[in-house]
């Protein structure tokens, strides 16, 4: 059996074999084979090769190409003809294979995450390019869901995303900064399910629009199954769930640990979420937070995996899943990170 790649630089070589490259993408993409985006059949295509010209250079560049040959219940065959990118966050993208497959090995390698501008250099494209790369496989990444619900003990808590006023301008400052944070900074809800020896703790984080009572249980509610342990702080937002849930909390005026309830589980996560945004993407908008907060939550929920089995994971997950240039730049667009 083909050695697989284990670092950074084993995939750099082994990516540069455009063939090897394809046929890894298709295998990862459509494990059960390949589906047509026009009509859904699987199996019923043909791969061949053709040719596109550049203009410019004249330079020929393969096209590793699918046609569907499946036909509908008239017996007109569909003739749908696409490549492994159609459908998926590589869509449109002129960029090849090994240099996409070269930064989501880095992003999902990297704990503290990879700068469009690191990630520009090392790979030759520009730093627009390379930012709007990095959000696209963050797409890939952020699971969404759960997959069930967390159950057994499970941690919850907030923590608020944003600039530090000693960095502000002092009228910049004045104008934003009040005495609250939930007024200055973007709140993030997280739950973390400790490990019950079997299995590795996992994380559930999302930016939501406040941190009141209908937020904070809604989002309790939705992902932990009841009769779960739950610990927390004692914000009051969490009172009203000891019907449904063995609550215990702690006031950190007074205590951080009480025995086994404390929430240090999602705290460390947080202080790794900050880690990377502080130290890798220094100013991060608020329309794009939670991009960040889905790729952090990746590493941490694989963070017992290999290299190649987290590139491997999020190459997994890249069908069906497209973020165009408009979607993503249609609100401000924030600071490069």
């Amino acid at each position: 059996m083909e050695r697989q790649p284990q670092t950074l630089m084993e995939a750099v070589r082994y990516f540069a074999d455009a063939e090897r490259t394809h046929d890894l993408a298709v295998k990862l993409r459509w494990t059960d084979g390949v589906h047509c985006p026009a009509c859904g059949v699987c199996g019923e295509v043909r791969y061949f090769v053709a040719t596109s010209k550049n203009r410019k250079t004249g330079a020929e560049t393969p096209r590793r190409l699918f046609e569907c040959k499946a036909k509908d219940a008239e017996g007109k065959v569909c003739k749908r003809q696409f490549t492994v990118k159609t459908g998926s966050i590589f869509e449109d993208s002129a960029l090849p294979l090994d240099k996409w497959f070269v930064a989501i090995w880095a992003v999902a390698n990297c704990k503290n995450g990879i700068s469009s501008y690191e990630l520009a250099r090392a790979t030759g494209v520009s730093q627009k390019s390379a930012w709007f790369m990095l959000h696209r496989i963050r797409i890939a990444m952020d699971a969404g869901g759960l997959g069930g619900k967390f159950g057994g003990i499970v941690e919850s808590d907030e923590t608020y995303v944003g600039g530090l006023a000693t960095n502000m301008h002092a009228k910049k400052r004045k104008e934003r900064i009040s005495r609250s944070a939930a007024n200055d900074k973007t709140p993030v809800m997280g739950l973390l399910q400790r490990s019950d020896g079997t299995v590795h703790s996992r994380v559930h984080a999302r930016v939501i629009r406040d941190a009141n009572k209908k937020t904070v249980q809604a989002m309790v509610r939705e992902n932990v199954e009841p009769g779960s342990m739950l610990f927390t702080d004692s914000l009051l937002a969490y009172r009203g769930l000891s019907a449904d849930y063995f609550h215990a909390h702690v006031n950190h005026t007074i205590e951080y640990v009480r025995g086994h309830v404390h929430s240090n589980g999602i705290e460390n996560f947080w202080s790794l979420l900050k880690r990377a945004i502080k130290g890798t993407y220094v100013s991060v908008d608020p329309h794009h937070l939670q991009a960040y907060v889905g790729e952090q939550t990746f590493r941490f929920n694989e963070r017992k995996d290999n290299d190649l089995g987290r590139f491997r994971s999020v190459l997994g997950a890249v069908g069906g899943k497209r973020l165009t240039w408009k979607d993503l730049t249609n609100h401000a667009l924030s600071a490069a990170s």
